[in-house]
């Protein structure tokens, strides 16, 4: 196999797809008040959160929805891969039409001729493309919102929203999210023939923002996604001022009818920042097929194509079978109401091991010492409590009806990056499961007295590339001790300096030092983030197409083991994740940890993380966010005739459903 092809195949492995993160800036934070008196026991919900009830699609299903996509691309005149999975990332069924090419090519680099760097103008398997839009429209979506792959493209590009007359504004609000579900992710579960089939599972491609990934429902509910992947282009929609026809997405309609999202939940009906997000561009009417008329799937299975064994996601032992997916919220989903005994909030969900053990219960911290008394149990137990209330609280941005609670994942790490605990709201969308984590790991990581180190010492094939993002980072901030502790990052900052333009937005300047310039940038190019993990996309690739007998480590990039840690580990093991939604946690001036949350908007992604830490400390006396000197949004960049000031995070106005509190985080 040519080494081009298994570059691109492993490259997209991972990096597929723009989904959902955040992206602007925001208001600097406000200056430190005089702490609030202790409180009672967190509060809990003062309405009822949304459960969605235990659905999921059964094999037959899985067989109907496959042979009406596959009706659609016939009538078309396509030769595509279908793919479909349950709402945890399970693969039910992965269909190749006679004649499909195994690869699709990643969309060129801008520019002419175009500087093809990171994952861009490379071959990537066909059927990962698939199972990643799939995974997509699945894990974007919950019983509130219903996202597809097209979505995800809008809200991950350079501007949002993306367009010809786009240029000079902020970048999407999910900057980044591409890079989230790695297959080199720690917290992501791996497929094991004959085993639990918990979630959540990883994606070959991270998440997908070419057009051709839906989400699935039954009563109301997201059971699952449908990916397909027809024509030879993966990329992204850079203009949403034109109403495209994608064939990959008008098979992917075809294929979901019967399953179809709710119309009042679908990203349409749901505006960011004043804008009216897009769901698919062209709908049933399009079609040239009738899916209530299309052939059972025994009609197709062996005449127009056959299921496929995919390495590492489906059928890898015996025939390839239709296969039916698991109820998300019961045990085997690998998510469960918490019982009493663990948290006292019955709407607080967490993460299982399949077996009854919750996966990420509190626990202390693992980093003692350099003068730091690490987070106990009963500390991140009452971070999280604290941060769910506020979500409950939260009137939601991405759910509807209208003034709906936010629901979301908080995930609290140490220093070291170890998961010191995780709850999410019942129908919190999946995709943040494993986002949540990346933000909490990437603001304890850069405000750590260890993160120059870290990046000078990163080893593996793209070693070099990484280490010099560290200088070119303190020279950027015009501070040497930069990425030494000296500056407390919440996620909102990362993602200033991880631009291809700074400030954001503003045209005809410099790149952030975690970026790469315009001239390269692409959601498949984008920097210090793309770089840490592109040689665990290789080993994947390598691995899933039989080329190696061993998959990439649950361990992403190639930075330093943490001294003394045991289990070995780095500091950012499930990848670096660049939108806002995460603030260190401080005890008086010394690190000890980060919180990081994600699942709704990113102004109130920020706020339940800030407030999280602002109340536990209200409470406990012992714990704060970073003091205001501390502060990213201290740092004043030179731009031009100016300066840019970073941000550290931004809440929204009037953020809590029957209060009219206007400025929640002013004064903390």
């Amino acid at each position: 196999m040519r080494t081009k092809t298994l570059t691109a195949l492993a490259l997209v492995l991972s990096l597929g797809l723009t989904a959902c993160g955040g992206g602007g800036d925001g208001g600097t934070d406000p200056a430190p008040s005089n702490p609030t008196p202790p409180s009672n026991p967190p509060p809990t919900p003062t309405t009822p959160l949304d459960v969605p009830a235990q659905q999921a699609l059964t094999a037959a299903e899985v067989g109907q929805v496959i042979a009406q996509a596959v009706a659609e691309a016939k009538a078309r005149g396509l030769k595509g891969t279908i793919a479909v999975v349950d709402r945890v990332g399970n693969v039910l069924g992965v269909f190749q039409m006679t004649g499909a090419t195994p690869f699709v090519k990643v969309r060129p680099g801008p520019g002419a001729p175009a500087r093809n760097v990171g994952l861009q103008n490379l071959d990537v398997p066909r059927a990962g493309a698939a199972i990643a839009k799939a995974i997509t429209g699945a894990y974007l979506s919950s019983s509130g919102n219903a996202f597809s792959s097209r979505t995800a493209s809008m809200i991950v590009q350079q501007s949002f929203p993306p367009g010809s007359v786009a240029a000079g504004l902020e970048s999407g609000p999910l900057f980044g999210v591409q890079f989230s579900q790695l297959p080199c992710s720690d917290l992501a579960t791996r497929y094991s023939p004959g085993g639990p089939a918990i979630g959540p599972k990883r994606s070959p491609l991270g998440l997908a923002g070419d057009p051709g990934g839906l989400p699935l429902y039954k009563g109301g509910v997201v059971v699952g996604g449908i990916g397909v992947e027809a024509d030879a282009d993966y990329g992204i929609d850079p203009n949403i001022l034109d109403v495209d026809t994608s064939v990959d997405e008008l098979v992917a309609v075809a294929g979901s009818s019967g399953f179809a999202a709710p119309v009042d939940i679908r990203a349409n009906r749901i505006s960011v920042d004043g804008t009216t997000l897009r769901y698919v561009d062209r709908e049933a009417e399009s079609l040239q097929s009738n899916p209530a008329a299309a052939p059972a799937f025994s009609a197709v299975n062996g005449a127009e194509g056959a299921l496929i064994a995919v390495r590492g996601y489906y059928a890898e032992t015996g025939a390839p079978a239709l296969l039916s997916g698991t109820p998300y919220g019961a045990e085997a989903s690998g998510f469960r109401a918490a019982r009493a005994a663990e948290y006292a909030n019955s709407a607080i969900y967490v993460l299982t091991d399949g077996n009854g053990n919750n996966r990420y219960p509190p626990v202390a911290g693992t980093d003692a010492g350099a003068g730091r008394t690490p987070l106990t149990a009963a500390e991140v137990k009452r971070l999280l409590e604290e941060a769910f209330g506020v979500m409950t609280a939260a009137r939601a941005q991405i759910r509807q009806p209208l003034n709906s609670r936010a629901q979301v994942t908080i995930s609290v790490v140490d220093t070291h990056g170890a998961v010191l605990g995780v709850v999410r709201g019942p129908d919190a969308p999946m995709f943040g499961t494993d986002v949540s984590l990346q933000k909490a790991r990437s603001a304890a990581f850069f405000s750590n007295a260890r993160a120059g180190a870290d990046l000078a010492a990163a080893g593996g094939t793209d070693g070099a590339e990484v280490r010099a993002h560290g200088p070119a980072t303190t020279s950027f901030l015009n501070n040497p001790q930069g990425l030494s502790g000296a500056i407390a990052f919440a996620n909102r900052s990362i993602g200033n300096i991880a631009r291809p333009y700074y400030p954001d937005g503003q045209l005809n300047t410099a790149n952030g030092p975690l970026s790469r310039p315009i001239t390269e940038w692409s959601p498949f190019a984008t920097g210090l983030q793309e770089s840490l993990i592109r040689q665990n996309l290789l080993e994947h690739a390598a691995f899933v197409l039989g080329l190696s007998p061993t998959d990439t480590a649950p361990r992403c990039s190639f930075l330093p083991d943490v001294a003394g840690a045991v289990p070995a580990q780095n500091r950012l093991q499930n990848g670096l994740q660049i939108f806002p939604g995460a603030v260190p946690i401080y005890r008086g001036n010394v690190l000890v940890g980060a919180i990081g949350v994600s699942g709704d908007g990113i102004d109130q992604d920020d706020m339940i993380s800030f407030l999280g830490v602002h109340r536990t400390g209200a409470a406990l006396g012992n714990l704060n966010n970073a003091p205001a000197n501390l502060r990213a949004d201290q740092v004043v960049i030179p731009v031009g005739n100016g300066s840019a000031r970073l941000r550290y995070v931004s809440c929204p106005f009037n953020p809590f459903v029957g209060s009219n509190e206007q400025d929640a985080c002013g004064g903390k």
